[in-house]
């Protein structure tokens, strides 16, 4: 009898996040004839004035979405984001822009990875990639939206891109520690002699069901039950949450809240039910108890992370996007059967805010047909 977690993940990574025709293009190594099967759905499957609305503020003519929260900065994951939406907005104008600039500026000569920061010239000049090591949830996000995009509008430039990406997430960026097998935030710097730090919210569920469908490897299926498991250990303080970054010791033993980080479920750590939920696994111990902790009637209003050493909790309220990943979260632990995400990304008075609403509301549309 296999293993219920790694059965219960193997369902969750076969359920068909890319449009079904992609399926078979991708786990044929999507390296095959692109007028083989009929084209993907032609209708938005986001809100086109939702997306405009976005792009007119965070999305530069060149293809930079600019993290107005971060001193404008440009980062792999921002890229990676946008290039989801544009697509799913039907928006190939933007997806080849956003897509050129990120090729252009965060390509590493060394592998397909991008590097994970750019930060511009407040003088007005070209500005600079400060910071050459990759951040993985940009990668995986990135190589998504070539996948998708490849068979939508049947590019094999678009699928050869994205599948050199996921060959390397799977060369550089997996590691074993003890028995499992883990993702590494970054090819640099995350792997201590005593521990290894990782991020929760690195595991993009439906991103990594993308790839394994693109270059198929067992080492996928590891990776993701493993991380599932790894979830629902690594939870903490009174309503059981992830934490932003964790520390996996090498000798065994439970994950605990990285040193040189706060022990918070906040601004990295709300994407877990994100993903939990866009892939189906809505259910999933940290989903529920992030879904406990934003509904807790104690708090006078929703807020935006807590403390681990005392519980304690923002002194403000949540962000509209924060906003949209608790609505999402709350709707499948009710079974709601149709949602409706209330925050707008016109909400929003930052980017990473705007662009959650957004993911928000296609993790819902996709959490439909992914749910197992």
């Amino acid at each position: 009898m296999s293993h219920p977690l790694r059965r219960r993940t193997l369902l969750a990574l076969a359920a068909p996040v890319l449009p079904a025709p992609a399926l078979a293009n991708a786990a044929a190594g999507a390296e095959g004839d692109m007028a083989a099967g009929p084209a993907s759905p032609r209708g938005p499957e986001l809100d086109p004035v939702a997306w405009r609305s976005f792009r007119a503020r965070f999305v530069r003519a060149d293809g930079r979405v600019v993290d107005t929260f971060n001193n404008g900065i440009s980062h792999s994951e921002g890229q990676g984001w946008a290039l989801i939406c544009a697509e799913r907005a039907l928006d190939r104008e933007t997806f080849d822009q956003i897509l050129a600039w990120t090729t252009r500026t965060l390509a590493r000569p060394q592998d397909a990875l991008l590097s994970w920061r750019f930060r511009p010239d407040p003088t007005g000049g070209l500005g600079q990639v400060d910071d050459p090591n990759n951040a993985t949830d940009g990668d995986l996000m990135f190589a998504w939206a070539l996948l998708r995009a490849g068979r939508r509008w049947r590019s094999e430039a678009y699928i050869e891109q994205g599948v050199a990406v996921a060959r390397d997430v799977l060369r550089l960026l997996v590691r074993q520690v003890g028995d499992e097998t883990v993702l590494l935030p970054g090819a640099a710097g995350f792997e201590q002699r005593e521990h290894v730090v990782l991020n929760p919210s690195y595991y993009a569920f439906p991103a990594l069901r993308a790839l394994a469908q693109a270059v198929p490897d067992p080492i996928w299926l590891r990776l993701a039950s493993d991380g599932l498991s790894l979830m629902r250990r690594a939870r903490f303080g009174r309503w059981g949450l992830p934490a932003d970054w964790i520390a996996l010791p090498r000798s065994g033993g439970r994950p605990l809240p990285a040193p040189g980080w706060p022990a918070r479920f906040s601004y990295d750590a709300v994407r877990v039910p994100l993903y939990l939920a866009w892939a189906g696994l809505g259910r999933e111990p940290a989903a529920v108890g992030a879904a406990r902790f934003w509904t807790d009637p104690a708090h006078a209003r929703l807020p935006a992370w807590t403390d681990f050493g005392a519980d304690t909790i923002s002194p403000y309220a949540a962000s509209p996007g924060i906003r949209a990943v608790a609505e999402l979260t709350i709707a499948r632990q009710a079974e709601v059967a149709h949602p409706r995400i209330q925050a707008s990304p016109d909400e929003a008075q930052d980017y990473y805010s705007a662009i959650l609403t957004l993911l928000a509301r296609l993790a819902w549309r996709d959490s439909l047909t992914a749910s197992i």
